[in-house]
């Protein structure tokens, strides 16, 4: 059960917020590992580490683990990483990644996790000044992807009415790959025509969409796009130009920003630099970014510097240990109101017809 919508609370995100990332890394890996709450895929592997996980005291000490393969999170059946602490039979959704380049990754999403994802969800909303009790266009793709939840939890979270438009991101990639690029511009045509059938019909306040179907909406219907009073964008190809873009587009209205991951989604913060630096930062402490040398992946790169982005899921029900994301991004060295690092101006690590990026 989700918690209640309006007023917007925050007061959870603000404890998380205030956690030691030492504590909480042992507290997770002892749930992991205990045989009478651990996880099977995890309790298998104990025998074949080369240490004891009850040993690791501190956050950096998870380098021992090495990377996590994604190819785990392909062929493994993700209840296989769920803690025997949550009750059986689970009761959840197995959601996918964009499966891009092959296979989807695939993890189980616990009623735990899918509190924490709209909390933190709601907390980006808030931050970023969008306004309770609106209405909303969410062109997205939907179930099974991450995002396929995202419509439900700003309508009951955030008090919204939630129009909907679905996007299939894989058949746009295979469509891509095989270079049938008037099929591409016919889905386009048909998910832009859409949107702004909605807008033109109903009352659409925000819009929450990919920056690629954005660009398509406010070549071809520009005077809808200036009435909306707000816009999100996520995905990877939100570049400065693109942001200041939809900046001039919606001519005054708010312009906010997340960048989904496999596992998960990084809150926007408010551009700088006139939107030359887009940064994010993850939901600590369950999920940690890191930037690394994409050639020695254990070695975190400066402050400022591009590199592979890292992710560390340290949920209560998912223990995911420097997992190597397909996207590079600069270092971000957050404020003291952050105690993690961030990352900043998002891209795919490499773009080429064998890995199509779409619409995201």
């Amino acid at each position: 059960m989700l918690p209640t919508t309006a007023p917007p609370d925050t007061s959870l995100v603000e404890r998380w917020l205030s956690m030691d990332l030492d504590a909480w890394t042992r507290h997770v890996v002892r749930r992991h590992f205990d045989p009478a709450t651990g996880s099977p895929y995890w309790l298998k592997r104990r025998d074949e580490l080369d240490f004891d996980p009850f040993d690791i005291a501190h956050y950096a000490e998870l380098s021992a683990f090495g990377p996590f393969a994604r190819a785990t999170l392909r062929d493994l059946d993700p209840v296989e990483l769920v803690p025997q602490a949550v009750p059986r039979p689970l009761a959840g959704c197995v959601v996918d990644s964009g499966g891009i380049t092959g296979r989807p990754c695939q993890v189980f999403r616990t009623g735990t996790m899918r509190t924490h994802h709209a909390l933190w969800r709601r907390f980006g909303l808030v931050r970023a000044g969008f306004e309770p009790g609106r209405s909303w266009l969410h062109a997205l793709p939907g179930g099974p992807h991450g995002a396929g939840e995202d419509a439900g939890q700003t309508a009951h979270l955030y008090a919204s009415v939630v129009y909907g438009v679905d996007l299939d991101p894989r058949w746009i990639a295979q469509l891509i790959r095989a270079c049938r690029l008037a099929e591409v511009n016919r889905y386009v045509d048909h998910v832009v025509d859409r949107m702004a059938e909605l807008m033109g019909s109903r009352r659409i306040d925000y819009l929450e969409t990919t920056p690629a179907l954005f660009q398509a909406l406010a070549r071809r219907h520009p005077d809808r796009v200036a009435r909306l009073d707000g816009v999100r964008l996520g995905g990877t190809q939100l570049t400065p130009p693109l942001y200041r873009d939809a900046v001039g587009a919606l001519d005054g209205g708010l312009v906010g920003t997340s960048y989904a991951h496999t596992v998960g989604c990084a809150m926007g913060l408010a551009p700088e630099r006139g939107g030359d630096l887009l940064p994010y930062v993850p939901p600590y402490p369950q999920v940690t970014m890191a930037v690394v040398d994409r050639n020695r992946p254990e070695r975190t790169v400066a402050y400022g510097e591009v590199g592979q982005v890292r992710l560390t899921v340290l949920h209560e029900d998912l223990f995911l240990p420097h997992l190597l994301e397909r996207d590079q991004a600069v270092r971000y060295r957050t404020s003291a109101d952050w105690p993690c690092d961030g990352v900043a101006n998002v891209q795919p690590l490499q773009v080429s017809r064998a890995a199509p990026e779409g619409l995201h």
